[in-house]
């Protein structure tokens, strides 16, 4: 209805002509506006409706569609997953500052307690101890191997073991100037003999060392005759070279 509307209005249009003339002649008969009207339909471009497709950028609004993985259910689970991965980042710097840290304090105590060892000499105080083995001379008897020897005799085989050691760090230590200190372990002790001990001294103290070692750490006791020969043998291998230091 709107369309012949429009149609009756622009055939009515045509029918006036210019404002001068419309007014002089007489007014168009039924007839006349039905046949302009029919025309006006037949014309195409004054059809009814028509559709046409067009091409046009879409709409930023309308391009953002509501994703259902960022709703209420999945929020928390992304939420998580970003702090554990915020967190696992942070705990890697925190362990490796920690390890540094730790190789450096580790380190500085190595250089600290073992830089007499490093150099080779012996300058600055003589150990009492070493690790809880008080090796002091006048801790020990006169004749070590002698006494040693008794005790082992006696069945009193760890503390004979005992005695060879503590004897034989402190001969190193205040006879031989080996450079030993508190915290030197059994294979220091043994690479530090070896620099300054002759061959056959130096394999002594190594069978003495390997000996205590079973005992203590391999809950094992030598065999008695190897035990005897290194009682019998100590104040031959570990003599005293010097006057002892004070």
């Amino acid at each position: 209805m709107r369309s012949e509307a429009a149609a009756l209005l622009v055939a009515l249009a045509l029918l006036a002509g210019p404002a001068g003339a419309a007014e002089a002649a007489s007014a168009p008969t039924r007839e006349q506006v039905s046949r302009e009207v029919e025309a006006l339909r037949q014309d195409p471009n004054l059809a009814g409706q028509r559709k046409e497709k067009t091409l046009r950028f879409k709409d930023q609004g309308e391009a953002r569609k509501p994703d259902p993985k960022n709703d209420g259910t999945w929020a928390w689970l992304r939420d998580f997953a970003r702090w554990m991965t915020e967190a696992g980042r942070v705990a890697v710097w925190v362990v490796g500052a920690l390890l540094v840290a730790l190789v450096l304090v580790g380190l500085r105590h190595w250089i600290r307690v073992r830089a007499g060892a490093v150099k080779g000499s012996s300058a600055g105080p003589l150990p009492s101890h070493v690790r809880d083995l008080d090796i002091r001379p006048e801790s020990l008897p006169e004749r070590i191997g002698e006494a040693a020897a008794a005790l082992w005799q006696k069945g009193e085989h760890r503390a004979a073991l005992s005695l060879l050691y503590r004897g034989a760090l402190s001969r190193l230590v205040h006879q031989h100037q080996v450079p030993i200190r508190a915290a030197s372990t059994e294979g220091e002790c043994l690479a530090l003999a070896a620099r300054r001990l002759a061959p056959e001294r130096s394999a002594y103290f190594g069978r003495l060392v390997q000996a205590w070692q079973l005992a203590v750490y391999g809950a094992r006791l030598p065999a008695d005759d190897s035990v005897i020969a290194l009682c019998r043998e100590f104040d031959q291998q570990l003599r005293p070279t010097g006057a002892v230091s004070a």
